[in-house]
């Protein structure tokens, strides 16, 4: 009986998670079960079942000079791990359900502002096809608040524009559907019509089902939108560096600051837990104390 295998195969097909994400707890898993065995605490992984032994991990952890980051990760990992075994009947006890991590500050995600968009929009030449492209691409990240991941794997069937919609697949097996606005709408069209058959042309398989292709014809990759997001950052001027998640941060943010309830955004970008959604709402509260700083004319230094 392979635990380990059972519970990454649970992480893949019934969870869906990345296999980065999936590689990061089977290491977290095997590192605990290196110290269990080396420290001679337990014989194996189904044997922990005292409480104590999670605080001896934690202290181990600690005096390794892992970030607390790194620390909350790695329990969290085994949490999940343990919760599963509990769940198939193959333990009583989950030692790490109570164990309190250190706390971690959450990081507030940079934010581009709308006159940095509104550059990375008019410095792509949408004359060009693969500049169409880009054009949309960035258009439905920004609009749509999309992952690398649902951007990539969108195929053609999942675009519904006779319901001004696209159905997402998102993290964790979790679909949703994603409203359009007309231009976009109106973009996709011409994409679909003139723009993706020149770039299936020049592949070998013309029956590929992803919506976004690449100059060679086959499906874009997530590494694929990061060098375009890249070089549209080049051709722009502008010197910061992004990544598609920040465009979704941008999403939230922009909706929060023109009074979208926080519920609806969740829904839009496919959290399943609030919390999740929350942090925006701080970003959010620090960008209108910005712009009162440098509009209330009792705050402008003269």
């Amino acid at each position: 009986m392979d635990v380990v295998l059972d519970f990454k195969n649970y992480l893949l097909i019934e969870k869906n998670y990345a296999e980065n994400t999936i590689t990061s707890y089977m290491k977290d898993i095997k590192d605990f079960e290196d110290f269990i065995k080396r420290e001679e605490l337990a014989d194996g992984l189904l044997d922990v079942t005292r409480e104590r032994l999670g605080r001896h991990y934690l202290a181990f952890l600690d005096g390794q000079n892992y970030m607390k980051k790194s620390i909350a990760r790695k329990i969290s990992s085994l949490r999940t791990f343990y919760e599963f075994l509990i769940k198939n009947k193959h333990i009583d006890i989950n030692i790490f359900t109570t164990l309190e991590t250190p706390k971690v500050p959450r990081k507030l995600p940079k934010i581009i502002n709308d006159e940095e968009i509104e550059m990375l929009f008019k410095s792509i030449d949408r004359f060009k096809p693969l500049g169409f492209r880009n054009y949309l691409l960035l258009d439905l990240l920004f609009s749509c608040g999309l992952r690398a991941s649902e951007i990539t794997e969108m195929s053609i069937k999942d675009i519904q524009l006779d319901r001004e919609q696209i159905l997402i697949h998102g993290k964790g097996s979790k679909d949703r559907y994603v409203p359009l606005h007309e231009h976009i709408i109106k973009d996709i069209k011409h994409y679909l019509t003139y723009i993706r058959p020149i770039l299936l042309s020049k592949g070998p398989d013309s029956s590929i089902v992803e919506v976004f292709l690449n100059y060679k014809g086959t499906p874009l990759t997530a590494r694929g939108l990061q060098l375009i997001l890249k070089q549209i950052i080049v051709k722009s001027g502008e010197t910061f560096k992004i990544h598609p998640h920040m465009l979704r941060h941008a999403f939230a943010t922009t909706l929060l600051n023109h009074g979208a309830d926080l519920r609806v955004v969740q829904e839009l970008l496919g959290h399943e837990h609030l919390k999740s959604t929350q942090i925006y709402t701080h970003v959010s509260k620090e960008t209108l104390k910005e712009k009162y700083k440098l509009t209330h004319p009792r705050m402008i230094k003269k």
